[in-house]
């Protein structure tokens, strides 16, 4: 089974956020935070075809990455999916895809920024974007860490957060719910910023917070007896590594002696 079908199976349980992978040293920071959050999330290479997708996400989070958009050979998004209808959030590397594909403009900063930045925050109440950071304070602690920046935001976004090297350091198109902020809200070293990531899936994608990790185990023990059925067994391979170590556990809570696990 794919990793895209497995995550289709979950996804019928669960309201699903996607996280789509720059290659960010903090992207599975950003899966936790919105887990801690109460919200399933599946986190898929940046290069995902939106065709290929066997579930419609709640919402979509482009993350960071440690390549210059401007590279030769940089990753990008699948254009598709702006086309999905959903909310999206681009952080740092995803704000400038954002911009990429939507008519913006990016170039390298005169200087690479890393470290801790003060944002000040202008949404406007009756704006749609006011959700997004709504009981977060201004100006808030953020962290920054980038080597490119937005020039100009696309045409019809508008700013929303900016720092005193980023005028652009949060922006927002003006009736899609389309968002993308330069700073890092999955580390801790931003103050607000697992407040400001279950504002969006909760506040904005308004994903269901009912996943734990003890009831997706619960739903998966009890889809493990249903596929077997009352009498079949199962044979699995086990390599001694993480996944297959624990796939193994499972399929024993589940069905017991019935399953046969195989070193390999």
């Amino acid at each position: 089974m794919s990793s895209i079908e497995a995550a289709a199976q979950v996804s019928n349980m669960y309201d699903t956020v996607l996280i789509l992978d720059f290659g960010s040293q903090y992207s599975h920071l950003i899966t936790r935070r919105i887990r801690e959050a109460g919200v399933y999330c599946e986190l898929l290479p940046c290069t995902q075809k939106i065709s290929e997708l066997k579930f419609k996400p709640k919402g979509v989070i482009l993350s960071g990455s440690p390549y210059s958009i401007t590279d030769e050979g940089a990753p990008h998004v699948d254009p598709e999916v702006f086309n999905l209808g959903v909310p999206i959030l681009g952080i740092c590397y995803g704000l400038q895809e954002i911009a990429r594909n939507l008519g913006g403009e990016t170039s390298l900063a005169v200087k690479r920024e890393y470290g801790h930045a003060e944002l000040h925050l202008d949404p406007q109440a009756d704006h749609h974007s006011y959700k997004l950071f709504q009981d977060v304070p201004s100006p808030t602690n953020v962290w920054m860490s980038h080597g490119d920046h937005l020039e100009s935001p696309p045409t019809d976004f508008v700013i929303i957060g900016s720092t005193s090297t980023s005028a652009y350091a949060a922006v927002a198109h003006n009736s899609l719910p389309i968002y993308g902020i330069q700073f890092h809200p999955e580390v801790t070293h931003s103050v607000d910023g697992a407040l400001l990531l279950r504002n969006f899936v909760i506040g904005i994608c308004q994903c269901e917070a009912n996943w734990t990790m003890s009831s997706f185990i619960d739903k998966e023990l009890e889809r493990i007896r249903t596929l077997v059925g009352p009498t079949g067994s199962v044979i699995g391979a086990v390599s001694g590594g993480v996944d297959s170590t624990v796939a193994a556990v499972l399929m024993k809570r589940a069905i017991g002696d019935r399953f046969h696990a195989v070193l390999v």
